[in-house]
């Protein structure tokens, strides 16, 4: 059963090179399902500063215990970024409401992947879910999550830059290039790989990093054949 949904779920979606479709009836509840990138990051980098300020006026850390828990919270947001990815966004679409949940948190993106709008979680949803993160945080390392979520809201905020240029400009002619190429690979050839949008690090110790050739089909769709040309021309 298991490798049914499997195949059922990769490439579910044909990309759309251009075009968006809306997730809700209401049009309050659509506008705010979509952002532009700069308003989450925004919001981000005030909140962090605003706990740095807050973890340092109050002496919770020394300046120096600080950057090693902020480096920490860096750090675990490569892993829960892949996490994240691969097991709740890619999450094996087993019933329908799975499958509603899948394409709404991700799947949409996944068919109209140059939709600019939705290329970063709405901020009312980012913010709640950062504040209950902070909570649990706080629960488990106390005043340490002033910088610990800090460090993480950072790493998210790379994400979210990285994951906007991959999609809206050319790749860079530098060893940048390969998050372009391996994401574009995830998006058009095989989304089974490549979780990590941000570093390949995980990919590469779980071992989910893309294989360097993908053969053609004799037979493309016009959406498939855009498809391939496209990570063609990225790579």
């Amino acid at each position: 059963m298991k490798t049914i949904f499997v195949s059922i779920m990769s490439m579910q979606h044909t990309p759309k090179e251009q075009g968006t479709t809306a997730l809700f009836s209401n049009p309050v509840l659509e506008k705010l399902a979509r952002t532009h990138i700069s308003i989450p990051l925004a919001i981000y980098f005030l909140g962090s500063a605003t706990l740095l300020y807050i973890n340092f006026s109050n002496g919770y850390t020394t300046i120096l215990e600080g950057v090693g828990v902020f480096m920490a919270g860096l750090i675990f947001w490569t892993w829960f970024e892949y996490f994240m990815h691969k097991r709740i966004f890619h999450m094996l679409p087993t019933n329908k409401i799975k499958e509603r949940i899948q394409y709404m948190f991700h799947g949409v993106h996944h068919e109209f992947p140059r939709d600019k709008t939705r290329l970063a979680m709405p901020p009312a949803a980012s913010v709640l879910i950062l504040t209950g993160l902070f909570f649990v945080f706080k629960l488990i390392i106390g005043n340490y999550a002033f910088t610990f979520l800090p460090g993480f809201v950072i790493g998210y905020s790379l994400y979210l830059f990285v994951h906007y240029s991959i999609h809206a400009f050319k790749p860079p002619k530098n060893s940048l290039n390969v998050l372009w190429i391996n994401h574009s690979i995830h998006h058009y050839k095989d989304d089974t790989v490549a979780f990590g949008v941000s570093s390949p690090i995980w990919d590469v110790i779980i071992g989910t990093m893309p294989k360097k050739t993908y053969k053609r089909k004799n037979k493309k769709s016009n959406g498939q054949k855009e498809s391939n040309d496209r990570v063609k021309a990225v790579a």
